[in-house]
C-alpha cells in the first residue's frame, strides 16, 4: 500500500535517528539518489546509499536530525532540520540544513538534495 510523502519523510528522519544503514537505504527506491551534501558526488542505488550511511554512522557514537519545518507539495518536500552528533571521541557538534526530497507514488524516495555545510561535522569526527 502506498504511503504519503509526509510519512516517507518521517520514515527517512526516523531511519537517520536509528543509525541503521539498512533501514536508511530502504527508504529509497532501488535506483534512488542522494546528493548529501549537494556539490559532492551522488550516492546512487541501494548499495551506495547503504555504504554512505554506514560510513557516517561508523564515524560517530550518534547522529540525530530533527525536522524543524516540513513543507510538502505533492510528491516533494522541503525540510529544514537541525542536527546533533557525538563523535567516537566524545566531541559534539550542532549543525543545520535543508533537505529537498522527491518521492514516487508508492512513498519511496527517488531523490534527496541535502543543503548543509559538512565542515564542522567532519572536524568533530577527526
Amino acid at each position: 500500500m502506498p504511503i504519503s510523502t509526509e510519512q516517507a519523510v518521517a520514515n527517512y528522519f526516523e531511519a537517520v535517528r536509528s543509525g541503521d544503514p539498512e533501514r536508511f537505504a530502504s527508504c529509497f527506491t532501488p535506483d534512488g539518489v542522494t546528493h548529501d551534501p549537494v556539490g559532492t558526488p551522488p550516492h546512487i542505488g541501494y548499495d551506495a546509499i547503504y555504504a554512505f550511511f554506514k560510513h557516517i554512522t561508523g564515524s560517530f557514537k550518534s547522529v540525530t536530525l530533527t525536522e524543524d519545518s516540513v513543507f510538502v507539495r505533492g510528491n516533494s518536500a522541503a525540510v529544514k532540520w537541525t542536527g546533533h552528533a557525538v563523535s567516537k571521541t566524545g566531541k559534539t557538534v550542532d549543525f543545520e540544513g535543508i533537505d529537498v526530497i522527491d518521492c514516487n507514488h508508492q512513498g519511496k524516495i527517488v531523490l534527496v538534495r541535502a543543503f548543509w555545510d559538512p565542515a564542522p561535522v567532519m572536524a568533530a569526527a577527526g
